[in-house]
């Protein structure tokens, strides 16, 4: 069986790839990065070690790799794969789609009686292989579209382990966590799809996207958030913190509701599940830097995301979002020089004032309730952080602005 990746990146080397070499697949990684494609092509392997207390090691065979610019090359080893999967982040799918529409056109020319081929966005993002096909079908001629229809699936999964930010004398060594988990829609799959060991499939995908992105998503960005706030550098350390972890822990108990009530999770084992994911933000046994995690701000925040979808998710319910709407404040004061966003979203909140940016960003009109609590929030935290503070802290200060309570 052959495999195509895109990305020879952390998560593409650390998860994807050593799950699929596993499988029995060969892997062809496809990369802009010349020295690990080269790694790739010369050693056909490369080694993973696990954050464990042991640093437990392998080494995933029977790989290789091609540069994105080697157009023939890619196309010809997207034409006799079995299955196509990316890890190159939401934003980089359109600059690879026309890439795997020549892999396809060329597959369903020269192959024509091959089995059904799968493509999988295995990113951070809900929906990413449904954006990719719409990427990729731009690039493909009509009656082409037409017959990759029943010829190519694009089934959306849901993929989670956490890679931190390394660096390594090995260009292609690689540390993860123990954890990892794959759910793919099977409802959005040609015939069989060839095995992926480990891999779990549901008839609905939504509910584990969004337990997921609510669960997992949301408690690692509060982590990063308040660690922020307290001057750590890792989540390691800020987790040690009792009062951090609780905080944490009381935000992910109130998606925890929502996403039971929504779904029908079994209230107990999602309580176990949140427990697991606390333990894996507390792993010591590598350095996930909080400025990782807290980075792109402003899409964290964002309506559709993982802090204020499942608060106003949450609130709509009638469930209480305390925990949620204190992280929602500490992110609006996250004003990393090195982050593009935190200094996008510091500019706004001193040209604006944290009412306005509240309205515009995250989506809540100023008769919002949450509105109103988020802004006093922001506040209370202000005056708890004041090196951290801006122009809504000096205005809140002049003119007398109410501090948050702890009603909700």
């Amino acid at each position: 069986m052959k495999a195509v990746h895109f990305g020879a990146g952390n998560i593409g080397r650390g998860f994807i790839g050593p799950v699929l070499s596993q499988s029995g697949y060969e892997v062809c990684f496809i990369a802009r990065n010349k020295k690990k494609v080269d790694e790739l092509k010369r050693r056909r392997q490369y080694p993973v070690v696990l954050a464990n207390e042991d640093r437990d090691s392998f080494l995933v065979h029977n790989v290789t790799a091609l540069s994105l610019g080697e157009d023939h090359a890619v196309a010809a080893s997207i034409a006799e794969a079995d299955i196509v999967t990316t890890a190159v982040g939401v934003s980089a799918l359109k600059d690879i789609s026309e890439a795997i529409a020549k892999g396809i056109s060329l597959r369903l020319k020269k192959f024509p009686q091959a089995g059904p081929l799968h493509v999988m966005a295995c990113e951070n993002g809900i929906g990413a292989s449904s954006l990719l096909k719409k990427w990729v079908g731009q690039h493909l001629r009509p009656s082409e579209a037409e017959l990759a229809e029943t010829r190519v699936a694009f089934p959306n999964t849901v993929v989670d382990r956490i890679v931190p930010v390394q660096k390594h004398r090995d260009p292609l060594r690689v540390m993860v966590e123990p954890f990892c988990e794959w759910v793919i829609d099977r409802s959005q799959l040609i015939g069989e799809l060839p095995p992926i060991q480990g891999a779990k499939f549901a008839d609905s995908l939504h509910p584990y996207v969004e337990r997921k992105l609510f669960t997992v998503n949301t408690g690692h960005c509060c982590a990063a958030y308040y660690g922020y706030l307290e001057g750590y550098g890792t989540i390691h350390d800020a987790m040690r913190d009792p009062g951090i972890r609780s905080k944490v822990k009381g935000a992910m108990l109130e998606t925890g509701r929502m996403l039971v009530a929504e779904h029908g999770f079994d209230a107990f084992k999602h309580e176990l599940y949140i427990e697991q994911m606390l333990e894996r933000f507390a792993n010591p046994h590598f350095n996930d830097q909080i400025l990782r995690v807290a980075r792109s701000p402003l899409r964290k925040l964002s309506p559709d995301d993982r802090l204020i979808s499942p608060t106003r998710k949450a609130n709509e319910a009638g469930f209480k979002t305390e925990y949620l709407v204190s992280a929602i404040a500490a992110a609006l004061l996250f004003d990393s020089s090195k982050d593009p966003e935190a200094v996008q979203l510091q500019a706004l909140l001193r040209q604006k004032g944290v009412e306005q940016v509240v309205k515009d960003e995250l989506g809540f009109p100023g008769d919002h309730a949450l509105h109103r609590k988020i802004v006093a929030s922001y506040h209370k935290h202000c005056l708890k952080y004041p090196h951290l503070a801006h122009s809504g802290f000096e205005a809140m200060v002049k003119n007398r602005l109410p501090l948050a309570s702890n009603e909700d």
